[in-house]
Parts: structure tokens; C-alpha cells; sequence
């Protein structure tokens, strides 16, 4: 059986479908590359997104030599063994590191060195933000690029070499089937395409059905739509509308939106719409981002219906978000005040407030500022009132 993956691979940037901010000619990471300049890089994005494709195009473009690994299965070993095979060579390696978000500690030690004196070129690919579990020190040596789910043109131009180069045919509602249910994963639309022209050359939606009853984990079907829905949810719950939520709830389930992707946007409205009106709000969202890490569907929709209600029900407040980006308004302006004395390392002249039963009236900032308006709503209302008879 053919590997449509392996055969359809891209082999240069033009060829690289669904990702233009990173592979169109004008893009930042072609023309570093092109140019030989490009630094250590880090991708990150949804499963078939085409971040191992863009690692092994690079090497071919800058031609370096090409090591795979994966992170979880790595040895360090096998890292000194190819750091000491190309010590005098005139020619650096590529060395790419899938699931680089699972390196350990003593791996990215081990890294450091190699990334600091440009012995190598390290990239790194997950399907998460890696910049959450990489060191400072990795960091601040890498550039990082996200890559998105493929969009619904580009997957149906990469069905239609498929078909073309296997000599197969499709109906139309098994290709609007085959298109809608890989959730941007162009990997696991040939892997189907793959296994179902094993058993037909005109594929048809029943056999896609039985290969594939239900839409992959990997996003909401067509162009637009991912990011259409999750706004309609996001505006439902703002306006407390528990039936509309509801619905677009279940239209980012069925289109197979991960339940990680749902609870990460209901965790950002419990802050940003609900905030301290119900500070209860970002407690439960974050739970449910647990939860539903662990559990996955089917059961994890009654709890990211559960966390959908509750942010319904609860008393909206968007003072916080207001507040800090007034805030960072100031400082981008040039608000840059000297602190004073009595609040900097060495305290001097500082009052603790715990020796004046909890509160006492000391200088915090070196010129009025104002950011913060807490509004009358819920709990909100408790804290104003406890911070206006403090204030006077």
C-alpha cells in the first residue's frame, strides 16, 4: 500500500500548502532561510500541519545534513555523537526535535552549548506552545513560529493530487466528508484517503464512514468557520445567552474541536467578561481545562457544558481587562515613574501593613495614576466599597 504522506510530501516552499505566513515568498522564515541566515526555530501547532515538512524543506533550501528525533525517545548520546562527528566540519547538521516540548531538562542542557556557538541548527516541533516548557536560556536563542490548522482550499488542492497521482476518483459528498472531518489535518486526510483506496478506487462516503464514523480531534471544518464559532460562543456568554452558547458549544464539538482549544478560550472570558464580578468563574474554567485534558471526549462536553452555563449565569465585569490595558497603554507611552524609596529592595521607610491590622496609608507610586474602576456588579461591588472606605 502506497504512503500518501511520504509521496506528497512538499520538497520546497512553493510547494508547501496552507501555511503562506511562513512558506509565501515574503514571509520572514523562507527568506531567512533562503538566505542562510535563519537561527534556531521552534514550531508549534495542530497535528498535520506540515511543522516536520517545513524542518526538512529548510534543510534541503540551507543544505544541511538532516537528523529526526523525537523527544521522547531521545538520547543524549546520540546527540554527542553527532556534535562530535561534525566539530571540525565545514558543513553544520540540522537536527530536529519533535514533541520538543516533552525535552528534558538535562537534554536542553545539553543543547545549550551547540545553540550558543551555532555548531548546529536546532529545531524543534509540538503541538503545543513550546515556550511554556523550554528554558530562558532556549529561548532567548530561538525564534518561534505558529503554524494553523489547513485551511479547507488548500486541503481540497491536496486531495485533488492525491487522486490525480493514485489514478482515484471521489464522489462529492464523501470529498466534502473526507475534507470536513480531518479537522485541518492534512496528515489525516491522506492517511484515510490512504486506507480507503486499499479497498475502493472511487471512494465513496460509506466507506469513509466505516474507516472514520466521527470527525478528527483537530478543528472546526471549513475556512473561517474555527474561528467564526468560537467567537459566537465567546458573544454568547458575554450576553448571558445560555441557549445560543449552548448551540455554538456543540457546533465546535461536532466540528471536532479539541475540548483542550474550548476550555483555553473559556479560562481567557472568565477573566476578561466575568473577572472579579465572580472571581469563582476563573476557577471553575481552570478546573475544566484540567478536566477535560484528562478525560476527552465524549464525557468532556458535559463538562465544558457545565463551565458554559455557569460563565452565563454569572455577573460580568471587564474591569480587570480595562484596567491592565490602560495600564500598558501608559507605560508604552513613556509612563515610566521613579519608585519610591520606601517600596524598593531595601525598604526604607516602609510600613507593614500587617502591624497596622492589615492597612495603612503609605506612598506607592512617586505621581497619581489611575487605572482600575471597579464597577457595582456582584462581588465587584464588595470589593469597591472595601477599597473606597479604605481610600476615604
Amino acid at each position: 500500500m502506497a504512503d500518501f504522506t511520504s509521496l506528497l510530501r512538499p520538497d520546497s516552499f512553493d510547494a508547501i500548502l496552507g501555511q503562506e505566513h511562513l512558506s509565501g515568498a515574503e514571509a520572514s522564515l523562507r527568506r531567512l532561510c533562503e538566505s542562510g541566515h535563519l537561527g534556531h526555530s521552534f514550531f508549534y501547532g495542530p497535528p498535520g500541519s506540515g511543522k516536520t515538512t517545513i524542518a526538512r524543506v529548510i534543510a534541503k533550501v540551507m543544505g544541511l545534513p538532516f537528523y529526526e528525533f523525537n523527544a521522547t525517545s531521545l538520547k543524549v548520546e546520540q546527540l554527542r555523537k553527532i556534535f562530535d562527528q561534525y566539530k571540525n566540519a565545514l558543513q553544520r547538521p540540522l537536527i530536529f526535535i519533535d514533541e520538543v516540548h516533552r525535552l528534558a531538562k538535562n537534554q536542553q542542557e545539553v543543547l545549550l552549548p551547540v545553540m550558543e556557538n551555532n555548531s548546529v541548527l536546532v529545531i524543534g516541533a509540538s503541538t503545543e506552545n513550546p515556550f511554556f516548557s523550554l528554558t530562558a536560556a532556549m529561548r532567548s536563542r530561538s525564534l518561534l513560529f505558529e503554524l494553523k490548522s489547513i485551511n479547507i482550499d488548500a486541503l481540497n488542492a491536496l486531495l485533488d493530487k492525491a487522486l490525480r497521482r493514485e489514478n482515484l476518483s471521489i464522489e462529492e459528498d464523501a470529498r466534502e466528508y473526507m475534507l470536513r472531518s480531518c479537522g485541518g489535518d492534512a496528515r489525516g486526510m491522506l492517511k484515510l484517503l490512504e486506507f480507503t483506496a486499499a479497498l475502493e478506487s472511487n471512494i465513496t462516503i460509506e466507506t469513509l464512514h466505516s474507516l472514520r464514523p466521527n470527525a478528527q480531534s483537530g478543528g472546526s471544518s471549513e475556512a473561517g468557520v474555527h474561528y467564526d464559532l468560537a467567537s459566537a460562543m465567546i458573544k454568547s456568554i458575554r450576553g448571558s445567552d445560555t441557549d445560543a452558547s449552548i448551540y455554538y458549544l456543540a457546533r465546535l464539538i461536532e466540528g471536532g474541536e479539541p475540548p483542550e482549544f474550548i476550555a483555553r478560550r473559556l479560562v481567557v472570558l472568565a477573566s476578561e467578561d466575568v473577572g472579579n464580578a465572580n472571581p469563582q468563574a476563573l476557577t471553575l474554567c481552570t478546573s475544566t481545562m484540567t478536566s477535560v485534558k484528562m478525560i476527552g471526549y465524549p464525557e468532556s462536553r458535559i463538562i465544558l457544558a457545565q463551565a458554559v452555563i455557569y460563565l452565563c449565569a454569572s455577573p460580568k465585569s471587564n474591569s480587570a481587562y480595562m484596567a491592565i490595558n490602560a495600564a500598558q497603554e501608559a507605560v508604552k507611552n513613556g509612563t515610566l515613574l521613579e519608585i519610591p524609596k520606601n517600596i524598593q529592595q531595601q525598604n526604607e521607610g516602609y510600613l507593614y501593613p500587617h502591624d497596622f491590622g492589615g492597612w495603612v496609608a503609605q506612598k506607592y507610586l512617586s505621581e497619581p495614576l489611575h487605572f482600575v474602576d471597579l464597577k457595582a456588579i456582584g462581588y465587584e461591588k464588595k470589593m469597591k466599597v472595601w477599597l473606597e472606605a479604605l481610600n476615604g
